[in-house]
């Protein structure tokens, strides 16, 4: 039996799942507020709580970004496809670990492993999987030990969680352009943004399609 959402929880419903499929990640209570004309964050989270008492999302404490859907009707970005076998359905994914400074982040040495993965999943099917180190993007529900699917590309809108090289290091950050400045922006309030120069040796490796958690919630 489908549940039953009131006009306003669906119109959050559809957002996050809009936003999922153009960013990767869920809408933060401040972003669903500004979409939707609330006064304040609060009124979002109220809201958000009813769709998880509902069974439509899954509300991680502590964590702006921390929104997750369940596999009900509509929720198709949760799902995979029906009457095909689990063998069929996986795919192979390789595991990034410690990227060594200047190298491919795809060379074998990298590889920690392949995981088995469902690419529906995922809003777009990830070419690896890549263990996040540290807590720079905590706010947007990305932790230490977090594995990260990234999909190739050199390219990203702004706004967009990336994986980016500058140097010989690789980052996970929120790309920001303005006019010819390139910003790599934290999602922790103790991390500084990283200002990238006409002098730097910067390139994008992959925008994130989606996150896997490996650790218990507390």
């Amino acid at each position: 039996m489908a549940v039953k959402l009131t006009e306003r929880q669906q119109q959050i419903l559809d957002l996050i799942r809009s936003e999922i499929a153009r960013t990767g990640f869920p809408p933060t209570r401040a972003e669903i507020a500004r979409a939707l004309g609330f006064k304040s964050a609060n009124a979002a989270e109220d809201h958000l709580k009813a769709l998880a008492k509902k069974g439509a999302i899954e509300l991680t404490a502590g964590a702006s970004r921390g929104i997750r859907l369940t596999p009900m009707p509509g929720n198709s970005i949760a799902h995979a496809v029906d009457h095909v076998s689990d063998a069929i359905k996986q795919l192979l994914i390789p595991l990034v670990g410690h990227v060594a400074a200047g190298s491919p982040i795809l060379a074998a040495e990298h590889v920690e492993r392949e995981i088995g993965i469902e690419p529906a999943l995922f809003s777009q099917v990830p070419d690896y999987l890549l263990r996040v180190r540290g807590l720079s993007m905590r706010d947007a529900g990305i932790l230490n030990g977090d594995l990260l699917a990234v999909k190739k590309t050199p390219d990203a809108r702004n706004g967009q969680i990336v994986v980016a090289r500058l140097g010989d290091e690789v980052t996970v950050k929120r790309l920001m352009r303005i006019g010819n400045r390139i910003e790599l922006l934290p999602e922790n309030p103790n991390f500084s943004p990283i200002i990238v120069t006409p002098d730097d040796e910067f390139s994008l490796e992959g925008i994130a399609v989606g996150l896997i958690r490996t650790t218990a919630l507390q």
